[in-house]
């Protein structure tokens, strides 16, 4: 066992090596080795999946070779995909070798089936959403393809439901700030329109929980990660635009009671200038939104569903009260939007 554990360690290197330089010297025997040990290490998996000390045994072993865990036992049942995904991606490969690999992964001559023909079709999706990528027509059609990417990894780690929400702080945590609320925010709307593998729904499985250990959905999984923190989801409001942002609300009733309590935040740092006769950002203390940005955003949640924009109403009125329930303009910043926006 020791042995196997030893050959285990190994995976992350042999990856690493596939998406490098290196592999320009590489020649069929080094890439059919390569193969071997991939298919050895889904030997192991498929050997020890059922024994759970073993199982364990090796995904700590595996985790402990990388400074960044981000692959588990699961990785090793995929690994001849994962091995060949690298390598189709790395422009390094001699033509040679990579004739080679494809011959590996297409089916042989005469018909016949191929060794996985649900890992080959896989690999044929990422591959050319790989090559897509970078060349589509606009940045929303690449947050698009990406969150589609991102939901369909997601379903695929379903059966290791314990890891998902790790695995997918880790693999937002690798994007730019930006890029990663732009992708989170573009799977949630696919959720919420029905477009990805799982519905938004309604209730607790949507919002980020089970019901009698059902696994978190993939839309309660990214809320957890958009609100478990402050400042990433300040970000993440101050990312997207107000329409963006209140179609959102009015499909994750999580989402919109952080967004008004976040706008509630915002609000309360504007001062009125007499001069001027406005509310503007505080010298002492910057606010994050302007007035007519703030304004804007709360129009935008009053124009959404009939749900929500009762949610806003009430929550506008609910601040004007605490505010002293003034009705003239210029002593609560939540009179004077209750007046722009006809309430």
């Amino acid at each position: 066992m020791d042995a196997v554990l030893s050959h285990v360690e190994q995976l992350p290197a042999l990856l690493a090596v596939s998406r490098s330089a290196l592999v320009r010297h590489w020649d069929c025997l080094t890439l059919d080795r390569a193969l071997e040990w991939a298919r050895y290490f889904q030997h192991l998996h498929h050997r020890f999946r059922a024994r759970p000390q073993l199982r364990e045994a090796l995904g700590r072993r595996l985790r402990r070779s990388q400074a960044q865990p981000l692959l588990g036992f699961a990785a090793l049942g995929r690994c001849p995909q994962l091995l060949g995904l690298a390598l189709l991606e790395n422009r390094a490969l001699p033509p040679a070798a990579c004739r080679c690999l494809l011959r590996s992964l297409l089916p042989p001559p005469g018909g016949g089936a191929a060794r996985d023909p649900r890992g080959l079709a896989l690999l044929a999706r990422r591959k050319a959403a790989a090559r897509l990528l970078p060349l589509p027509p606009g940045p929303e059609a690449r947050l698009r393809a990406e969150a589609q990417l991102l939901l369909g990894r997601l379903r695929e780690q379903g059966r290791e439901a314990a890891g998902r929400p790790r695995w997918l702080r880790l693999v937002l945590q690798q994007l730019p700030r930006p890029r990663a609320c732009g992708v989170a925010a573009a799977a949630l709307a696919l959720l919420a329109r029905g477009c990805g593998p799982e519905r938004a729904g309604d209730g607790d499985r949507a919002e980020g929980g089970g019901q009698g250990g059902e696994p978190a959905s993939a839309a309660g999984l990214l809320l957890s990660w958009l609100l478990g923190s402050q400042e990433r989801f300040s970000a993440f409001c101050l990312c997207l635009p107000s329409s963006h942002l209140a179609f959102l609300a009015g499909h994750y009733s999580q989402l919109s009671r952080s967004y008004l309590d976040l706008l509630t935040s915002w609000g309360s740092r504007l001062v009125y200038d007499p001069l001027q006769g406005r509310w503007v950002k505080s010298c002492h203390d910057e606010a994050e939104l302007s007035w007519e940005e703030l304004r804007e955003r709360f129009s935008c949640l009053c124009q959404g569903s009939a749900l929500l924009r009762e949610q806003t109403q009430a929550a506008l009125e609910l601040l004007r009260t605490q505010d002293g329930d003034f009705k003239v303009r210029g002593l609560s910043v939540w009179t004077d939007l209750l007046m722009e926006l006809g309430y």
